[in-house]
């Protein structure tokens, strides 16, 4: 088994400046959500961007709180591995990583911020042996709701395939847009668990699919129309959690009968929700991070630098 190295990764998503060291096998991270005016549903791209590079030199002085031999860094350089995968909020991250890389004199390894999920949901739920096997990836956030067959590569560690999606509106989207009208702080992920955890009120919810590809958008409009009749707050963060644990069991189901019984990961921000990922665990069996490791994090490209620089 070829060493375990000293990497920094680098994470500057569109919710979160984040960096984290993998040192014998450990995780050290320090991360910053951005600033979000209570009422708003996220940044545009121009304010993540100067919200980073105020917070990425905050973030990595909290980290190096002593003086650290670096063997390589990585930073995420867009969203997906797909052609034309773009952000300018990664932007930042390349920036700094390609400055701290240069100064040490180590190699600079970029890699995908969805990679950088589905690496540190591995990690942290110590299945990281499935790097060298095919399995699925849910991917589940503000930004995308996606599963992908991924498969061992040389050259990149892994190569992701998308296979199903959300035709609409994403599962972040349905969560934070829900929390909006019920009045919670963006981003609403926590709050709205908390809110559901406290009814016992349960729902049975037909999910609306094409193939294994879903539509949420009939999840906001379901709720705001629960909103206008009366119905507690309560019941209303229940459905919209039940609804999107109806469309990614579904979905789940779909894909075991077209790939086989194949190994199945859920990462992203919404898959740190306690009601969803107990369900989808013990129906399947399914592999999920704790919610350090689930929400934005440099966590994963710490993992995939060590590998890539092994």
């Amino acid at each position: 088994m070829k060493r375990i190295i000293d990497t920094l990764g680098i994470d500057t998503s569109n919710y979160t400046t984040s960096a984290a060291l993998f040192q014998d096998g450990e995780i050290f991270q320090q991360k910053m959500l951005l600033p979000v005016k209570r009422g708003e549903l996220g940044l545009r791209q121009s304010d993540a961007v100067f919200h980073h590079v105020q917070q990425l030199p905050q973030v990595l002085g909290a980290l190096f709180d002593e003086k650290l031999s670096i063997s390589a860094v990585g930073a995420s350089a867009r969203p997906r591995d797909l052609e034309g995968s773009y952000m300018p909020c990664f932007t930042v991250g390349i920036g700094f990583a390609k400055a701290v890389a240069l100064s040490l004199g180590v190699p600079l390894y970029t890699f995908s911020h969805q990679a950088g999920h589905i690496a540190a949901a591995l990690y942290s739920a110590g299945q990281l042996a499935l790097l060298h096997e095919k399995f699925i990836a849910f991917h589940v956030s503000g930004g995308t709701t996606e599963a992908v067959l991924v498969k061992p590569d040389e050259q990149t560690v892994f190569r992701t395939e998308i296979i199903a999606q959300s035709l609409d509106l994403k599962g972040g989207q349905a969560v934070d847009r829900v929390g909006a009208m019920l009045g919670l702080s963006f981003p609403s992920g926590k709050a709205l668990e908390q809110l559901a955890l406290k009814t016992d009120v349960t729902y049975h919810i037909k999910p609306s699919l094409k193939g294994a590809d879903c539509s949420l958008s009939g999840v906001e409009n379901k709720c705001a129309n629960m909103l206008n009749k009366g119905m507690p707050k309560e019941e209303i963060a229940a459905y919209c959690l039940y609804a999107l644990l109806a469309a990614l069991d579904s979905m789940t189901a779909e894909l075991l009968k077209q790939y086989g019984k194949l190994p199945l990961l859920f990462a992203g921000g919404v898959m740190s929700n306690s009601l969803i990922r107990d369900a989808l665990t013990a129906k399947y069996g399914a592999y999920f991070a704790v919610p350090e490791f689930s929400a934005d994090n440099a966590a994963g490209i710490a993992v995939l630098t060590s590998i890539k620089g092994a």
